[in-house]
């Protein structure tokens, strides 16, 4: 019984979760076939573009790649064919090589994996990057995607929800203890750290699985080492994301979310927490607009087709600025709306 228990428990911690073993199995495979499959294909698939949009494609490439004026990347920089598999990162290896196999193995790539908080010296390929400031240097690309791209499908009606805020964190940066130390024992939260380090001990509470989360009307979104993770989940779901306005942006980019309009805004020091959450506790209409304005941000993602064109163009656009590349027709045609 007691084992039958747990996996039981373990099926809900990943009923909204991607699929880990599948996509392993994906991009290991995908490493057995030859480059020039892929390479033949980059005209077809940017010729894709006309399928969609052209101002919301140009829009987002050139969100991610601001890079407006040509440079040169170093004379040390690695080239596509150096790109190698290593035990560290794969899964920001798997996520950048889904795109790069697509152009010639000779061009050259700058590139930083992990929680990037500061724009780079020379263009590179990253995954997170500040808001504020000139980040034209920072190219984003849809990496660590597995953990962070994940959306949910809630069909528990927002009404009938708890009115409290749940969150469930690793706290181990100032600003999330911060927060935890401020409204653990508040009676609107169920909060608390589930990382067992032996330090805040007191902060500890037991882990809960995104199904749970979706109980409640509020759910805490703050950022970590750079963004918020369970943002992109939350945002999909029938439930309201609680934040103050980030800091850091990743693909999903953050820095174009509204507050309250696409989520609660709740003040850098987390002093009006309780207010903002009794305000939408009493103003229902108001709360499922932001929900209805949340699904609709969440819906030009979706769309894997157009997902595939935009990362190959912001590709395309970042070896043409580093005047490695003409640009292709799609892209000049982008570059040139006119």
């Amino acid at each position: 019984m007691k084992n039958k228990i747990k996996k039981i428990l373990k099926r809900s911690s990943f009923k909204h979760r991607n699929n880990k073993a599948l996509y392993y199995i994906r991009n290991f495979a995908h490493q057995l076939l030859p480059l020039g499959t892929f390479r033949s294909q980059l005209e077809n698939k940017l010729s894709s573009l006309a399928e969609f949009d052209a101002n919301s494609i140009r829009n987002r490439v050139n969100y991610y790649n601001k890079l407006e004026m040509n440079v040169n990347l170093p004379d040390t920089s690695a080239t596509l064919s150096d790109f190698r598999l290593k035990k560290k990162n794969k899964t920001y290896y798997f996520d950048t090589c889904e795109y790069t196999r697509y152009f010639l193995p000779g061009l050259k790539m700058e590139y930083k994996f992990g929680d990037v908080t500061e724009v780079p010296v020379n263009p590179s390929i990253v995954k997170s990057r500040p808001i504020k400031g000139d980040n034209a240097n920072s190219i984003l690309l849809n990496l660590d995607k597995l953990r962070h791209f994940t959306f949910v499908n809630d069909r528990k009606d927002y009404i009938k929800k708890k009115n409290m805020l749940v969150g469930r964190n690793n706290a181990t940066q100032h600003h999330r203890l911060k927060f935890l130390e401020m409204y653990i024992d508040h009676p609107m939260c169920n909060i608390g750290k589930i990382n067992n380090d032996n330090s805040h001990m007191h902060l500890l509470r037991e882990f809960l699985t995104i199904e749970n989360h979706l109980d409640y009307k509020f759910i805490l979104c703050l950022e970590g080492n750079d963004v918020a993770s369970n943002l992109k989940w939350v945002m999909s779901s029938r439930s309201l994301a609680v934040m103050p306005r980030p800091k850091y942006e990743t693909w999903f980019m953050e820095g174009t979310l509204i507050p309250d309009y696409h989520y609660v805004l709740i003040k850098d020091d987390y002093s009006d927490l309780q207010e903002r959450m009794e305000y939408y506790i009493s103003h229902n209409t108001e709360a499922l607009k932001i929900i209805e304005n949340a699904h609709q941000y969440i819906d030009q993602f979706r769309n894997r087709k157009r997902e595939d064109l935009i990362s190959l163009l912001v590709l395309e656009k970042y070896f043409y600025r580093t005047n490695q590349k003409e640009p292709g027709r799609q892209l000049k045609l982008l570059l040139s709306p006119d």
